[in-house]
């Protein structure tokens, strides 16, 4: 039985599969056209058996699924887990839990930066995949063989991957470094979009808070438009449309209608008259009431060099290590460790990241450590160390 199309069949299954220690899962979506993803399969792998779940058939009650998802004796098993798990929040408001994602997992464990299932099943399990079907159109019924089987591949060697990166995360003491980096993913929060702040996602290049305010205003309502009518965003009014609006904070159908990416029917039309009052309620706003301009400190001249220098220990580290580089921190942080040492606000000087790089970088800053060259290989000395 590789597909279960009906809640009897399906009661059985999940109910064998909360006895287990951990369960595999995977879905497969559809989101071209909508807001929220269309989820179409959700396939699910025990320590023996392995099933896809027919989420469109004709009367299937999902509950027996979202139980399990809930059962905190049964960890749940993801790879890139993010929009998984999106779907899941959408349908319950509660993310899986326990949870383990095997891409974070292979970061910690030296796999490289978001490393991809296929190359995780090529390394730990020496198989190859068959992604012809990555592509093809989940919410057509009946599926073909073909699909069934590639869909169940993303759970069953997914079995093996997590049992070898969980031991390998004992081996290495990294198990509590895999719990900080699934704090995230496992918030609820993380998962829910809040139209209010949308538009900080666009990219205004404007320090005016009185630009932003509309563009706040005119993101806002193409949110709440996009999630009421599940359409994606650029299907409402395109990103650089938005912005064109902000900067222009039209007050009327014809100034609108002059708006880059607008025409006259949408301009006079419902979405016109909307975002017109969104506009002039922003323009009405006090100054404090404005949101704040996005900030970023100048930094100091002549870091370029002590950046390039953690750059090299930034690389050591995660080299040494087996740590994605990635994981442990971005060019950014990097800057503000620079400019600002101890003082600065960046994950790489806490929890392990400190213990791994961010430590060695403050005393490289402070002038008590040095990195030399010796053969093909990079040494961390203290200085006064015969170099």
């Amino acid at each position: 039985m590789d597909l279960i199309t009906d809640t009897e069949t399906l009661v059985a299954f999940c109910d064998r599969l909360a006895t287990e220690r951990f369960v595999t899962v995977d879905t497969e979506f559809m989101r071209e056209k909508t807001y929220w993803p269309m989820l179409c399969l959700v396939q699910l792998g025990g320590s023996d058996e392995a099933c896809c779940i027919d989420v469109l058939a004709d009367g299937i009650d999902l509950q027996p699924l979202f139980d399990l998802m809930a059962n905190k004796n049964v960890l749940k098993v993801f790879h890139a887990a993010r929009q998984d798990v999106e779907i899941f929040v959408k349908a319950t408001g509660a993310t899986p839990t326990p949870m383990f994602d095997t891409q974070v997992a292979a970061m910690v464990c030296g796999f490289g930066e978001s490393v991809g299932y296929e190359t995780l099943v090529n390394n730990i399990c020496k198989k190859n995949l068959d992604k012809g079907s990555r592509f093809t159109d989940w919410s057509k019924r009946p599926l073909t063989e073909r699909q069934i089987k590639y869909a169940l591949g993303d759970v069953t060697y997914l079995r093996d991957i997590y049992v070898f990166l969980r031991d390998k995360l004992e081996q290495n003491n990294r198990a509590g470094w895999l719990e900080e980096e699934m704090m995230a993913l496992t918030s609820p929060e993380t998962y829910i979009v809040d139209p209010q702040t949308a538009w900080k996602r666009l990219k205004a290049r404007t320090k005016s808070t009185k630009v932003l305010a509309v563009l706040q205003a005119v993101a806002a309502w193409r949110e709440y438009e996009a999630q009421r009518k599940n359409m994606p965003r650029n299907r409402i009014i395109r990103d650089d449309t938005l912005i064109d609006i902000a900067h222009q904070s039209p007050k009327d159908a014809a100034a609108l209608e002059r708006v880059r990416g607008m025409n006259k029917s949408i301009a006079n039309g419902r979405y016109g008259n909307e975002m017109l009052e969104a506009i002039q309620q922003a323009m009405s706003l006090a100054p404090e009431d404005h949101p704040a301009a996005p900030t970023k400190k100048d930094l100091p001249k002549g870091l370029g060099p002590v950046v390039d220098l953690l750059k090299v220990l930034l690389k050591f580290k995660s080299e040494h290590n087996d740590v994605a580089q990635k994981l442990i921190a971005n060019a950014g942080d990097l800057e503000h460790l620079a400019a600002y040492g101890e003082e600065a606000d960046v994950p790489c000087l806490q929890g392990w990241r400190r213990d791994l790089f961010g430590n060695d970088a403050l005393r490289l800053c402070a002038g008590d450590l040095a990195l030399a060259v010796k053969g093909r290989s990079i040494r961390v000395i203290d200085v006064g160390e015969d170099v």
